[in-house]
């Protein structure tokens, strides 16, 4: 890998980041019912207070009520925040200006006037990985975004948003996807690889596997709402991997499983953003950081997870 611009620096040094999908989110997440936005502060609070200061949202989470969530919040902290949003791809928004008018709506909702990244969520599967590309090379040069990103795309896809933005000397900052312990297709399709060789930050979305990787639900008690019926086979199919787990964090002295999946991520070479909606769950995330897997506990890990 060559060397990282210094404008993107700050993502290549962050270590654990904060997702803020479930802020808002009443279809996955059940927001209003298991917790409140109280719960959601106190566990922004912990975030920083433990050195998580990289929170991603996006437009379409809670249809916008993430973001306008995380602006109040701002608002009253002093602490330096790290924002990353994120376009999506409507099916109007076919030409590189409507990233300029997207974000400005993202920067009203979180009363800031530049994003630290911008990524765009999925790549369109009608307008062109190159139109919106330009739209990334558009929010950057005028001053709204101070990297930009992609999230979802593959090889290929990362590859000619890559070209373009060559063309203005900006930098792809991240190619934020879907990783973790029981999804590693990122290792078998190469995008992992090509990742750390270009310098793009791998941000890893979901890194606890919709909390099937936490240790709290078992068969018998399943995650509540549609995740429950979604995982409720994946349930039984991981608990020999849960049990390696608890043991390899039994061995460092009491970290949970959740704790053990997120460490692996970070040995892995990525940056987990894992969400929390309480501040336990942000003291639990951070307890992920500040130590490192062995090689071999992260081969044993592999090798338990390898079927899954």
């Amino acid at each position: 890998m060559g060397d990282i611009p210094d404008s993107i620096k700050f993502l290549h040094e962050t270590e654990l980041g904060l997702g803020a999908w479930a802020w808002g989110d009443r279809i996955v997440w059940n927001y209003g019912k298991g917790y409140s936005d109280a719960d959601i502060e106190e566990g922004f609070r912990v975030s920083l207070e433990n050195g998580v200061t990289l929170v991603d949202t996006a437009e379409v989470y809670g249809n916008g009520r993430s973001e306008r969530l995380l602006g109040e919040l701002l608002q009253n902290t002093e602490t330096p925040v790290l924002v990353a949003t994120k376009f999506f791809p409507m099916p109007w928004r076919w030409t590189k200006n409507s990233s300029i008018n997207a974000l400005k709506g993202s920067l009203e909702r979180l009363e800031r006037e530049q994003v630290d990244l911008y990524q765009n969520h999925w790549p369109s599967p009608i307008v062109p990985i190159e139109t919106h590309a330009e739209g990334l090379a558009e929010v950057h040069k005028a001053g709204l975004a101070r990297a930009v990103g992609v999230s979802n795309y593959d090889k290929n896809q990362m590859q000619r948003a890559i070209t373009v933005l060559s063309k203005y000397d900006i930098p792809l900052a991240s190619n934020q996807v879907e990783y973790h312990l029981l999804n590693r297709k990122v290792e078998r399709n190469g995008l992992l690889a090509r990742c750390q060789e270009l310098g793009v930050r791998l941000i890893a979305y979901s890194p606890l596997g919709m909390g099937l990787l936490t240790g709290k639900y078992t068969p018998e008690n399943p995650p509540p709402g549609v995740r429950g019926r979604r995982y409720i086979k994946r349930l039984h199919e991981i608990q020999p991997l849960i049990k390696l787990m608890t043991e390899i964090g039994q061995d460092l002295g009491g970290k949970s499983p959740a704790q053990i999946a997120l460490n692996w991520l970070i040995c892995k070479g990525t940056l987990p953003i894992p969400g929390a909606k309480n501040a336990s769950q942000a003291e639990m995330n951070a307890g992920a950081i500040g130590w490192r897997l062995s090689a071999e506990q992260v081969a044993a890990l592999d090798e338990a997870s390898e079927g899954l």
